[in-house]
């Protein structure tokens, strides 16, 4: 039983908010664009009362669907910088590894150029320190799906993940909504499997009960919130810790640069730190020196790639 709920706990990290999770390199659907910038903007002036209102206490909106054997999560929100910066720094492939980095599943990160065509590995373990070679190795291509000058579109996807999931996609897009701010959508999706709906039976009835996401459900006698739980609350877990992830990236770009990793680190950990009931998993001094550990590995990684080799 334990090595089947580690192996689903691997497989529930890879099939979330990444949707990148392929046994060997990422392919693409035939969507090639997002909702496009008239859409995003109607979208925004539909859901301006909701982030001012939000449940999470930021300008922050999350949506979950589970229907059909297909999974799906779109976050919304706002970022405090003007369009460009934040298209500027999301167009460069390399920053997604010191993004997604900082999940504690993410042991390291590298990134490569291939015939005109970027690359990032990810190596995906356990939240403790863990030799890379113990970890499952996913590679997968970064595509710029579209950047106008008031609207960016990036696309990562796959046919194909582990436990016989299928159609994994994920996006993300921005479009100005003023001279200094951003609002941003991520989505992503995937359809599961037979064997994978097996997996999260038996684990969400031992080892993940009581594991929750953030869609209300319901109250309890004590009229508290019910939060939603299985494989969708996995997702919603995810897609919040990548979201702050990327919030602590682009905080963090006006500081020095020897200095952006460790305020990077405890910025995420305070973000996540709001939602305990959600979030927690180890202590912050844990998380720290773990991140550390793993940030040195991936520095070693890219140098012996060679930046930009294949």
């Amino acid at each position: 039983m334990k090595t089947i709920c580690c192996s689903l706990k691997c497989a529930l990290f890879l099939v979330t908010i990444a949707g990148i999770t392929v046994s060997a390199t990422c392919g693409f659907a035939d969507d090639a664009s997002g909702q496009g910038k008239a859409h995003l903007l109607d979208t925004y002036h539909q859901m301006t009362s909701r982030l001012e209102d939000s449940s999470f206490g930021l300008s922050l909106v999350l949506e979950s669907t589970e229907q059909d054997h297909r999974m799906h999560v779109d976050i919304y929100g706002i970022f405090e910088y003007p369009f460009k910066g934040v298209a500027n720094a999301l167009n460069v492939p390399s920053n997604w590894c010191d993004i997604v980095s900082l999940h504690p599943n993410v042991k390291a990160c590298t990134y490569q150029e291939k015939d005109s065509t970027w690359f990032l590995t990810f190596y995906i373990g356990r939240n403790f320190s863990q030799p890379l070679e113990d970890t499952h190795k996913v590679i997968c291509r970064y595509h710029h799906a579209l950047q106008q000058p008031e609207y960016q579109d990036i696309l990562l996807a796959a046919d194909k993940g582990p436990f016989g999931t299928m159609n994994h996609k994920m996006r993300f897009e921005a479009i100005p909504i003023d001279g200094e701010r951003t609002f941003v959508h991520v989505s992503y999706s995937y359809s599961d499997s037979a064997a994978l709906r097996l997996a999260t039976k038996a684990y969400f009835a031992t080892f993940g009960r009581g594991r929750v996401g953030f869609t209300v459900i319901g109250t309890d006698k004590n009229n508290l919130p019910l939060y939603i739980g299985g494989p969708r609350g996995a997702v919603e877990r995810s897609a919040i810790r990548y979201y702050f992830a990327i919030q602590s990236f682009m905080d963090t770009l006006p500081s020095p640069e020897n200095q952006r990793f460790d305020l990077r680190i405890n910025q995420w950990y305070d973000f996540t730190s709001r939602f305990r009931t959600q979030l927690f998993d180890q202590e912050k001094s844990t998380y720290l020196k773990v991140k550390t550990s793993d940030h040195a590995n991936q520095v070693l990684l890219q140098k012996q790639l060679g930046m930009g080799s294949p």
